[in-house]
């Protein structure tokens, strides 16, 4: 007697998905969100920039999400190895506040999307499925023509003159007026309240995003360069 069942439908695999943030409490949350989402799975984390591009090299997998702002090596950086070495990844950017100039310069290294850290809850998953269809993910919405958003983004660039802050996020700039008003690590910590393992943290990456290496050198950069404002 020939069989006259039907074939079970097989389910599809999940989407496999590495989170690379610096902040444990980001990664946590974001692992949560996701796997409570159908068809998510976080198979791997990395709270830098050198451990991202080590994880994705070595697990291949369909989605990458990175923080802009990552100790070691930074996002943009990370991501230009990753891209090289594993195009197949879509990469995503995670982030507290970015530039029009960062974002094209992003999306031409090959970022598939920017999401802002504030809008996470709202528009993370769908920015996942988004660029796995295809797409892209820009401000907040799904975008299929990608030379026509980098083109509105580039005249959006031309008509404002940001000011140059070398990459730095907003408490980042804190730090800097606080080095620069003569604060220690423990003023700074209780200005903020943060540990001072995560001021020194933070000093690192302004260190590697300024190219100085003492904290008088930083504080004449940042004059110099007019990152922070002084009271007459």
């Amino acid at each position: 007697m020939k069989a006259t069942g039907k074939k079970k439908a097989v389910p599809a695999a999940p989407v496999r998905i590495v989170v690379a943030d610096d902040h444990p409490v980001v990664r946590f949350g974001v692992r949560n969100m996701l796997e409570s989402e159908p068809g998510f799975e976080i198979v791997g984390e990395a709270a830098d920039g050198d451990s991202a591009v080590k994880e994705t090299t070595e697990l291949q997998p369909d989605v990458l999400l990175l923080d802009l702002h990552m100790p070691r090596i930074p996002g943009l950086e990370a991501m230009r190895s990753i891209v090289d070495k594993s195009p197949r990844v879509k990469v995503i950017l995670l982030t507290s506040t970015v530039s029009t100039q960062q974002i094209i310069e992003a999306l031409q290294i090959g970022a598939r999307g920017i999401v802002l850290k504030d809008s996470v809850a709202e528009d993370l998953a769908q920015a996942i499925r988004a660029v796995l269809s295809g797409d892209y993910w820009i401000g907040g919405e799904r975008v299929a023509n990608l030379v026509a958003a980098l083109n509105e983004l580039m005249k959006v660039a031309a008509a404002v003159s940001e000011k140059k802050t070398y990459g730095l996020t907003p408490r980042e700039l804190g730090v800097v007026t606080c080095i620069v008003e003569g604060c220690s690590n423990k003023d700074i910590a209780k200005q903020f309240t943060i540990s001072e393992e995560t001021v020194k943290r933070h000093l690192s990456n302004i260190f590697d995003k300024t190219g100085v290496s003492t904290r008088l050198e930083l504080a004449l950069f940042a004059i110099a360069h007019k990152l922070v404002t002084l009271e007459s």
